[in-house]
């Protein structure tokens, strides 16, 4: 069993304990056999999309960003509803955003808005299973176990990573999804093998990637010693033989670990390595220093970075919230497009910013059932008729805003899109097919995407 144990995340509004702990073992392999995963892939493996050499970040706003305070402000809506702060122009004439995004408005120009997204629950773990794996598939707070892999595991799956010795699929500090590690950016029935090598937090003074608890005796300078591993395993072989993919861990375990001993990830991890300016500029604080990570690591190899950004469940005192959140996004963000643009890597890594959904459109009065304002300033409830999701790079248009929401920011007015159409945009991105089919744990096909059009305005 191989640990890694991240501290505690706090609590949603649901109450439930949010550790993110870590435990990744055979017992969580997948049903699928190794060679219907080797068939499934050759068989996608076979699409002509299938030669482009992009990357993905996805910065993930764990607890549900509102769309009214950040992209997709109403002005001339009633007090209640258009909130605190005022629009701003940016770089794009038409393509306004917070006051609070003073940075991200210089550089509009290099990413498109999508702010008809929608997918009608104010449910945290529906909400996150449905933006991550785009399936409904009955996820609810009261039943809150993944039943679909993570689009992350799902990429590193088909592709694995661009260059050799790099991990394909990766999540920094950590992988969460309203809480649970890795959640909803898990494998499934994928297997583990495809779950995300997590980084821990690059913000932390002499930063190193974490040592993954294998077992009494296996160090991180023994994992060097290819065939000290291989005989760890071999020692180990009559208690993995019951489980049917045992072959898998052989193959996929090895690779997993190749990265960790090899030299290229270890110069990608070294982000003190970065001039301070650099760091400044994306931000001291883990959000900023963990978006940097990602940078490094597409710039080395990996094919899908995930960076966690959570706390965004704020349903009273939002006006504190936000002016510490804000702030942050906008630097980071920022930061970001810069950075892939100066190094010319924008042009094949595509960056994604949302949440599992939005808050309410009118704000409510601040006092959670007590007196009103008791809490703070009003906050925002729960909200999956009207989202955004920001997409840039990678090929995608900059400067576009895609669909619109109606005066109130209730719902789509024109241009619905969907968690499916994201994803298709993504795998369209990436060279994989959206069309593509996996393998059930009863060899049944399945769709990965139920609706596989991307979003045609941005490509």
């Amino acid at each position: 069993m191989f640990s890694l144990d991240l501290g505690s995340s706090g609590r949603y509004c649901d109450g439930a304990s949010r550790r993110d702990f870590l435990r990744i073992g055979v017992a969580g392999m997948a049903s699928l056999g190794l060679p219907d995963v080797l068939r499934a892939k050759a068989t996608s493996a076979q699409s002509p999309t299938s030669s482009k050499n992009t990357s993905v970040i996805l910065i993930w706003l764990d607890g549900g960003p509102g769309h009214m305070d950040m992209y997709d402000m109403k002005p001339d809506a009633p007090a209640e509803y258009r909130g605190i702060w005022k629009p701003i122009r940016t770089k794009v004439p038409g393509f306004d955003i917070t006051e609070l995004f003073p940075k991200q408005a210089q550089v509009t120009d290099k990413f498109s808005m999508v702010r008809s997204l929608y997918h009608d629950t104010g449910d945290h773990f529906a909400g996150g299973h449905r933006m991550l794996t785009t399936k409904d598939m009955g996820v609810s707070g009261a039943n809150n176990a993944q039943k679909f892999p993570g689009i992350g595991a799902i990429v590193n799956r088909e592709l694995g990573s661009r260059v050799n010795g790099m991990p394909g699929y990766t999540a920094t500090p950590h992988a969460a999804s309203i809480g649970i590690a890795p959640g909803y950016f898990g494998a499934h029935m994928l297997g583990a093998q495809h779950d995300p090598f997590l980084t821990g937090d690059p913000s932390v003074a002499n930063f190193q990637v974490p040592n993954l608890n294998l077992a009494n005796g296996l160090t991180l300078e023994k994992m060097e010693d290819r065939r000290s591993l291989l005989t760890h395993f071999d020692n180990k072989r009559k208690h993995l033989d019951a489980h049917p993919t045992a072959q898998a861990m052989d193959r996929f375990g090895r690779e997993a670990y190749e990265f960790v001993t090899g030299p290229t990830a270890r110069e990608a991890f070294a982000i003190s390595k970065e001039s301070t300016r650099l760091r400044d500029r994306y931000g001291r604080d883990t959000w900023g220093q963990s978006t940097l990570l990602a940078r490094r690591l597409v710039e080395a190899g990996s094919t899908f970075v995930t960076v966690h950004f959570g706390g965004w469940d704020h349903h009273w005192d939002l006006k504190a919230g936000y002016e510490n959140y804000l702030p942050k996004v906008d630097r980071a963000v920022s930061a970001l497009f810069t950075d892939l643009d100066d190094r010319g890597l924008l042009d094949t890594t595509l960056v994604v910013l949302c949440g599992e959904f939005s808050r309410t459109p009118k704000m409510n009065d601040g006092g959670n059932g007590g007196a009103p304002m008791s809490q703070g300033t009003p906050g925002r409830d729960h909200w999956g008729s009207a989202m955004f999701c920001l997409m840039g790079g990678g090929g995608v248009k900059g400067g576009q805003v895609v669909g619109s929401t109606d005066r109130l920011g209730q719902r789509p007015h024109t241009r619905a899109v969907t968690p499916s159409n994201i994803h298709a945009t993504i795998y369209q991105v990436l060279g994989i097919d959206p069309k593509l089919q996996l393998l059930d744990p009863s060899g049944r096909p399945v769709n990965v995407l139920d609706d596989p059009e991307p979003i045609s305005e941005l490509l």
